[in-house]
């Protein structure tokens, strides 16, 4: 389930930035390159969170 809202969150924040930086260029919004950006940051995040970040004892 973690995994899940990983993903959920990754691709909603990246469609946010996207649709406000698309805005503030006057562009469309270029929807393949944002589900890339939120793919890259969901597998950076499920890394970080399982391997590097692990809490030891």
């Amino acid at each position: 389930m973690k995994y899940v809202m990983t993903i959920f969150w990754a691709l909603l924040i990246s469609l946010v930035v996207g649709y406000v930086l698309a805005s503030m260029a006057g562009d469309a919004m270029n929807i393949p390159g944002t589900l890339a950006v939120a793919a890259i940051f969901s597998i950076i995040a499920i890394i970080l969170g399982d391997g590097i970040l692990t809490e030891e004892n």
